[in-house]
């Protein structure tokens, strides 16, 4: 296929060349019109004023009148001072509009050769995914599914957080107070009921602080004395010597855990090529350690800790290695990283988390480079927002998340009332009016979280999100099926679409082929800048663009019949191109609706 932008700067720099000389094109400026001005494409010519030596004007006119010489694809332009304006005829357009059709992967880029590792998820087995795990899961998944749109080899890893004090304090709680409390016995997803003690643990030990503060013990000596944190900490020694009965309870209590994750993630349509655990990496990054300080990069401090001194870099000194030769995340991300390069042959490495941890990352790639490993300019973290409430932040220990399941479920319940409501399911079977409701309520939470820049935070009000009007995904998901609908009705009639390269193009057809034109470019766009939200735009504004134009037109009752096979055709394609937009956000689009 065409690229409609190299072709249209190529036809730019021979006029520029044949008229002034110019050699090097990269002074050029072309970008799209804006929508309100006359014209496809805009040329700013301040650059050219110099080989020129004329006016803005002159120079913009005398080129314009050399491309529309000189190019049949270009029908007219305007000036506008120093912005040239050009027009691309419309069997132009009509040719691009054959391509799409003929292109089996249209937005899809061949194969690249490059390896890229996504990590996303990145739980911890103490409490089950609330809505931030959310945003991490969906927005890895989706930059995943837009990297290999792009042509690259993806691997999706999850690293999960499966050790440490705060696993301890979920495993303490279920010892003293659980009873013997199962998943069977309970009734709970495993990974709810793990998370069930461990705010019993934070409620017990902020009584055991207050009991201790009344008793005259200052508040932080309280909080390092309570009997429940010393147990805890105890049970976090005896994991790491091996204890068999800790360890045995670590691992039941874990394999809970696992079994309730999976659900979540089933429900949110993510999954991983490999699981790493934590337990198997912390201790990986000791030999870089060790390198290190051989290299003089480190250095050990009198309680036999390990350090790297990063302030002629403009940061301060960073802990590597505990003088009780225990890990930090830092040492075993070192680790994780270099095997992951290595046992890979990676490209890229990117790292789905949360804004808090831009430090940790800006300090991993800055230590690597200096043990002298090349590929650390090719880490990324790709850096998002929180989710906040109407009602603010959440709390994990506190019990004050929203939690996953119940928000899918929500969301599904919402979109079934909603939907019902305003007869978007009726003449549906019950099977189908429940997976229907799946779809959009699934869509909706995925295209409410996906179209926010990752970098913003944002707030998540579930409601607003299943509106069947406006920047939503059930908006765009009615689109595709109302689509479906008349493609439907177009076959059980006996119309075809033999024809369509027959028609005349009125100026909303000539529209919106040239906004299909442009979506192997938003497809880029997104990988470059690992946004979905680029993507959740694009649908949507091709979406908002068919409905605008299927209000003012008909198609199946089109008299002229290639008009109506091209109208047909262009409708197929619209659909075609959401579709595969809205797969690259993990969102599925029903078929009616």
């Amino acid at each position: 296929m065409i690229n409609i932008e190299e072709f249209i700067s190529g036809v730019v720099a021979n006029a520029a060349k044949e008229l002034y000389g110019i050699e090097d094109s990269s002074s050029l400026q072309i970008q799209k019109t804006r929508k309100e001005f006359e014209g496809d494409y805009t040329v700013v010519v301040f650059g050219l004023l110099r080989a020129s030596r004329k006016s803005p004007e002159a120079t913009a006119t005398e080129l314009g009148e050399k491309i529309v010489a000189s190019t049949p694809e270009i029908k007219g332009f305007n000036v506008i001072k120093g912005f040239l304006n050009l027009s691309v005829d419309t069997s132009f357009w009509a040719a691009r509009f054959g391509e799409i059709v003929a292109s089996e992967n249209y937005g899809m880029a061949p194969a690249t050769g490059r390896t890229i590792m996504i990590e996303y998820s990145s739980p911890n087995t103490n409490k089950p995914l609330h809505l931030g795990h959310i945003r991490n899961n969906l927005l890895g998944y989706s930059v995943a599914t837009i990297l290999k749109a792009n042509g690259h080899n993806v691997i999706k890893v999850n690293l999960v957080n499966d050790r440490g004090i705060h696993i301890c304090k979920s495993m303490l709680a279920w010892q003293l107070y659980g009873n013997g409390e199962t998943p069977e016995t309970s009734g709970m997803k495993g990974d709810h009921l793990v998370g069930k003690y461990y705010v019993e643990f934070d409620k017990h030990y902020k009584e055991q602080i207050k009991e201790l503060v009344a008793n005259g013990m200052s508040e932080d000596d309280a909080k390092k004395q309570a009997p429940i944190m010393l147990q805890a900490q105890e049970m976090l020694r005896k994991w790491e010597a091996k204890d068999e009965a800790v360890y045995s309870l670590w691992e039941k209590m874990n394999g809970w855990v696992y079994d309730g994750f999976d659900v979540t993630y089933k429900a949110l349509g993510v999954d991983f090529d490999k699981v790493y655990y934590e337990s198997e990496t912390y201790l990986l990054g000791k030999s870089l350690v060790e390198e290190g300080l051989q290299k003089g990069v480190f250095f050990r401090k009198e309680d036999n800790s390990v350090w790297i001194d990063l302030e002629k870099d403009g940061l301060d000194q960073k802990l590597l290695l505990r003088g009780d030769g225990t890990s930090v995340y830092m040492t075993q991300d070192l680790g994780t990283a270099l095997r992951r390069f290595e046992d890979n042959n990676l490209d890229d490495m990117i790292y789905v988390v949360g804004n808090e941890q831009n430090y940790h990352f800006q300090v991993l790639k800055l230590v690597l480079k200096k043990l002298g490993y090349a590929w650390s300019d090719n880490i990324f973290h790709l850096s998002y927002g929180m989710v906040e409430l109407p009602e603010g932040k959440m709390k994990s220990r506190e019990g004050t998340v929203v939690d996953a399941d119940d928000l899918i479920a929500d969301m599904v319940g919402t979109a079934r009332e909603m939907s019902d409501e305003l007869g978007k399911l009726d003449g549906c079977s019950e099977q189908e009016a429940a997976a229907i409701s799946e779809m959009v309520g699934l869509g909706a939470l995925k295209y409410f979280i996906l179209k926010v820049d990752p970098k913003k935070t944002m707030l998540f009000d579930p409601r607003e999100s299943i509106d069947f009007n406006g920047n939503t995904g059930p908006f765009i998901q009615y689109t595709h099926a109302r689509i479906r609908s008349i493609l439907r009705k177009a076959e059980e009639a006996g119309i075809t679409t033999g024809d369509y390269l027959d028609a005349p193009l009125l100026a909303e057809e000539v529209e919106l082929i040239k906004t299909l034109t442009e979506y192997p470019a938003s497809v880029r766009t997104a990988a470059q800048q690992f946004a979905p939200s680029v993507i959740a735009a694009y649908a949507y504004d091709l979406a908002k663009q068919f409905n605008g134009y299927y209000h003012d037109h008909s198609i199946l009752k089109e008299q002229h019949s290639a008009t109506r096979s091209m109208r047909l055709m262009l409708a197929e394609q619209v659909a075609r191109v959401i579709r595969s937009a809205m797969s690259l956000l993990g969102i599925d689009v029903p078929e009616r609706m």
